[in-house]
């Protein structure tokens, strides 16, 4: 672990989630052993809290109300898009953000259980999360669209600002805000963070390969939707919020394209994660570092909602 020079605190965090490593290959196995280890991270949910599952769109998505009333002009809400490499997560594996951000910012939020690759790939997760974002629009809650956001982490990064690129190119109204957690936007191999980070701990370049073909798999030529990045024009997009981890791969994924964003004059805000890697908002109340993201990420909620 020479070249990442991790604290003590996320050093453990590192070690206890690749305990839950499974020798088992198969997708099965692989989805089990993230599971088992997102379980072992999951504290109980805040007292108060209205939990539900159910469908929309067709699509399985959870609420989590908080105990307060709503206000008159309608509801603020969050949208959240979970990370695990469009091949693993479901509704469980994020339940700790979730649970955290309704109740410590009392606003609604929706997570949406997105179909996942190999099995579906492209553009089944981005179709899935697009059809959920229309039909909250027009129920069953009241939202208050000026209140109304995107949030995801890793792969569900990558849906987040897919999400904004086509609301914005089918002319229809935009989140008040796109908050994007070390998302993978399909940036050049040739990045540095790429080789600088290619043995990372938790996400290595060659997971990240890895991830990308099953989700890309039979896309000839993909296009913004799946690879943000390409997209050739990103005015017009939502405010954005992009915190990156310092030992990712993906890190120059999210600095690129907040350079892209405030070039377009998009208002753009770039955390950087100092000590930071892939997947290290499970480490909420272990690592010091990961307790300051969060504090500066619910900030910034708290001013959009």
């Amino acid at each position: 672990m020479a070249p990442y020079p991790l604290s003590e605190q996320m050093q453990a965090f590192v070690e206890k989630t690749v305990s839950f490593n499974s020798t088992e290959t198969s997708l099965e196995g692989l989805r089990q052993a993230y599971s088992e280890m997102c379980r072992a991270f999951t504290p109980p949910r805040p007292a108060g809290l209205y939990v539900v599952d159910f469908e929309l769109a067709g699509v399985c998505v959870r609420s989590y109300q908080p105990p307060d009333s709503p206000s008159a002009g309608g509801v603020p809400c969050v949208v959240y898009l979970h990370g695990g490499g469009w091949v693993v997560g479901d509704l469980d594996s994020h339940d700790f953000i979730c649970a955290e951000l309704a109740s410590t910012l009392g606003v609604l939020v929706i997570a949406v259980d997105y179909r996942l690759a190999p099995e579906h790939p492209f553009p089944a997760a981005f179709d899935d999360c697009l059809a959920v974002w229309r039909a909250l629009r027009a129920g069953p809650f009241r939202l208050d669209p000026e209140r109304t956001l995107v949030a995801g982490d890793s792969a569900g990064g990558n849906l987040a600002a897919a999400l904004c690129l086509a609301l914005r190119d089918a002319g229809e109204p935009v989140p008040c805000a796109q908050v994007l957690i070390y998302p993978g936007l399909g940036g050049d191999h040739r990045l540095p963070s790429r080789s600088e980070c290619a043995d990372a701990p938790l996400l290595g370049s060659s997971d990240l390969d890895c991830y990308q073909a099953l989700y890309l798999r039979g896309t000839p030529k993909p296009g913004a939707y799946a690879m943000p990045l390409l997209a050739g024009d990103v005015s017009g997009l939502p405010p954005a919020w992009i915190a990156v981890a310092q030992f990712d791969p993906l890190r120059d994924d999210g600095v690129q394209y907040a350079e892209r964003l405030n070039a377009a004059g998009v208002p753009t805000t770039l955390y950087y994660g100092n000590g930071l890697v892939h997947g290290c908002l499970r480490a909420r109340g272990q690592a010091a570092e990961v307790d300051a993201l969060y504090e500066t990420l619910i900030g910034f909620l708290a001013a959009k909602l």
